[in-house]
């Protein structure tokens, strides 16, 4: 298994909105509780309906997106799924299947949960993030 340089890890966090507001040093925090698996194609990563512990970030392969409500879409390397499964205990709204063989970035609730309870000024720019995409939903 080849492993990620820790810069590579930390621009793949920086794209993802949950973590938008976070410094270099809060990237590496988070970085630390990400687990890198490799899958082959026709994993299932996500299963709409079920309950949530971990967020995804495609590192390399392509991942099909099916959701009762939305469209089926592919997505590749870049993308993420997931991430309201830090911080909310809603069941999965859609179903993400490997295409293809697949490196993820995982992380998991609990360190997640843990590092915001240790760390206060990620917890609050977390928090900012999400009220603001409350905001903006709520408008649309």
């Amino acid at each position: 298994i080849v492993r990620m340089r820790k810069d590579a890890k930390l621009e793949l966090l920086r794209q993802v909105p949950l973590f938008a507001g976070c410094t270099k040093k809060e990237l590496g925090e988070i970085s630390t509780l990400a687990d890198e698996l490799s899958l082959p194609a026709g994993a299932k990563l996500i299963e709409e309906g079920r309950q949530a512990h971990e967020f995804f970030l495609l590192v390399d392969g392509t991942v099909d997106v099916q959701a009762k409500r939305h469209e089926p879409k592919l997505l590749g390397p870049g993308s993420f799924f997931g991430e309201m499964a830090l911080v909310s205990n809603r069941p999965r709204n859609a179903t993400v299947t490997a295409t293809t063989p697949v490196s993820v970035l995982v992380v998991h609730e609990s360190g997640f949960r843990r590092l915001l309870h240790d760390s206060p000024q990620i917890q609050l720019k977390v928090l900012q993030t999400l009220a603001d995409r409350a905001a903006e939903n709520a408008l649309h």
